[in-house]
């Protein structure tokens, strides 16, 4: 019997970075290749922009409604931003995950420390480094013509550099990304690797209990 014909539970497939680092780049990758990860989709208070479609880019609602969801446990991890907030919808993760669907996450360390506390069984933690701080720094300044951001933006996303990295200890997973190739490569081996863990596949114990049937 191979593993195609057992049911197994999703899981939770967290990135973090500091900013220029490359987690986003990863991030699509991973996504492009592979039909049985989804991109986890927030909820926020804030309003639609140009182009962006409820369900797909966020959840747009309203403030009483995101309170509503803190209030009653509903978000896996949520934050505010420039008074505007966000969060992870957990029903629908908890529904996705059920389903045998993998889910990614793109966020910080204080949403994945959030994850840790509500479904630690189901996450899998990967912190993404640059090779250097005058990498993190190329990077950054080489993006400014694609982002338009202002010399001051790109100082500011260096300056938060240090406070991320200082939580590099509490993830399961270290890349360093010298070379982006390389480096989704590497996450597709922990992904591959953590899809096979004992604890998320059902009906093992029977497959195990027929064999060893036998010895009676």
């Amino acid at each position: 019997m191979s593993n195609n014909t057992l049911a197994r539970r999703g899981l939770m497939l967290v990135l973090s970075s500091p900013s220029g680092a490359g987690k986003t780049t990863i991030s699509r990758a991973l996504l492009e290749g592979d039909d049985n990860l989804e991109l986890s989709v927030s909820a926020t208070t804030r309003p639609p922009r140009e182009g962006e479609q409820d369900g797909v880019h966020y959840h747009f609602i309203s403030e009483p409604r995101f309170q509503e969801l803190v209030d009653n446990d509903g978000l896996l991890e949520w934050a505010t931003v420039f008074k505007n907030s966000y969060g992870t919808p957990r029903a629908t993760i908890e529904g996705a995950l059920a389903a045998g669907q993998d889910v990614l996450f793109d966020i910080d360390w204080q949403g994945t420390q959030q994850l840790r506390q509500k479904m630690p069984q189901d996450l899998v933690s990967v912190f993404v480094l640059p090779p250097s701080l005058a990498a993190l720094e190329s990077r950054l300044k080489s993006r400014q013509t694609m982002t338009g951001e202002t010399d001051d933006q790109v100082a500011y996303r260096l300056s938060k550099a240090p406070g991320e990295v200082s939580h590099w200890a509490e993830y399961d997973f270290i890349i360093v990304n010298s070379n982006i190739e390389e480096s989704v490569g590497q996450v597709r081996a922990i992904l591959a690797a953590e899809r096979l863990r004992r604890e998320r596949w059902q009906g093992l114990d029977q497959i195990v209990s027929d064999i060893r049937s036998i010895e009676s």
